[in-house]
């Protein structure tokens, strides 16, 4: 009992995250730093609202990362956010501190750290597949460099195409694509963003944020064309460190 009330604990805060990379990132941290008194969790919420049940039972949670679908809707429930994050306008980490909940976003990092080493002259303008959290952190960081972006959706809307916009011209220009939705990911691993393929070259880079497979159908289906290519899973560890700090900061 004394052990458990001791216990630092931290989780992820998303839907359906059995598969989630950050409970087995922190497991093993903790294990390499001998912190045999910290856990990392996952806190699968039917509905956001479950947060606030959870922390009013449980005084021992120092932290949280959120992930699909919450990083947008967890903001109702937060007693501050970072300057960056309202920026973002998503929040993927929470620190617990005497005045209530803050939120962070270290998506940006983690995608810029992962991207900027890649990208050539040429990479002028980036199309951002899906209009979730995640998104919001890869445009902010395309603003930051100075990129020209464009959100791609499933409906109409006056400020995104669509994927039938998507023509051979369009992603002439268009040579950078990041994939913010879910597709792809296990164990759907057949689906993929439906976009034009054939059009891709040598000329792309196709960033896929999803880890799990290494190699989803959209990143396969790039590389058959001559795209190089990358997966989330760098972006994910950096955002965890920085989510680390966060914490003990």
């Amino acid at each position: 009992m004394e052990k458990e009330k001791n216990n630092i604990r931290y989780g992820l805060i998303g839907k359906n995250i059995e598969y989630s990379f950050s409970r087995a990132h922190f497991t093993q941290k903790f294990k390499d730093l001998k912190l045999e008194n910290h856990s990392y969790e996952n806190f699968d919420f039917q509905d956001i609202n479950e947060l606030t049940a959870l922390l009013k039972n449980n005084q021992n949670i120092q932290g949280f990362n959120v992930t699909i679908p919450y990083k947008v809707a967890v903001i109702s429930l937060l007693s501050a956010l970072d300057i960056t994050a309202q920026e973002i306008g998503a929040v993927n980490t929470i620190k617990i501190t005497s005045t209530g909940l803050k939120g962070y976003n270290t998506d940006y990092y983690g995608f810029q750290k992962a991207i900027e080493p890649i990208l050539k002259k040429h990479h002028t303008h980036a199309l951002i597949l899906g209009t979730g959290g995640a998104s919001k952190a890869v445009a902010y960081v395309f603003k930051r460099l100075g990129m020209f972006y464009s959100y791609v959706s499933r409906s109409a809307h006056k400020d995104h195409l669509t994927y039938t916009d998507l023509t051979q011209e369009v992603l002439a220009k268009y040579t950078v694509i990041v994939n913010c939705t879910p597709l792809g990911t296990f164990p759907n691993i057949d689906h993929k963003p439906d976009i034009p393929y054939g059009f891709i070259t040598d000329k792309h880079i196709l960033f896929d944020l999803i880890y799990n497979p290494v190699k989803t159908a959209f990143l396969s289906a790039g590389e058959a064309q001559g795209a190089q290519i990358k997966n989330g899973e760098k972006m994910l560890a950096l955002q965890a460190e920085k989510a680390w700090e966060i914490w003990h900061s």
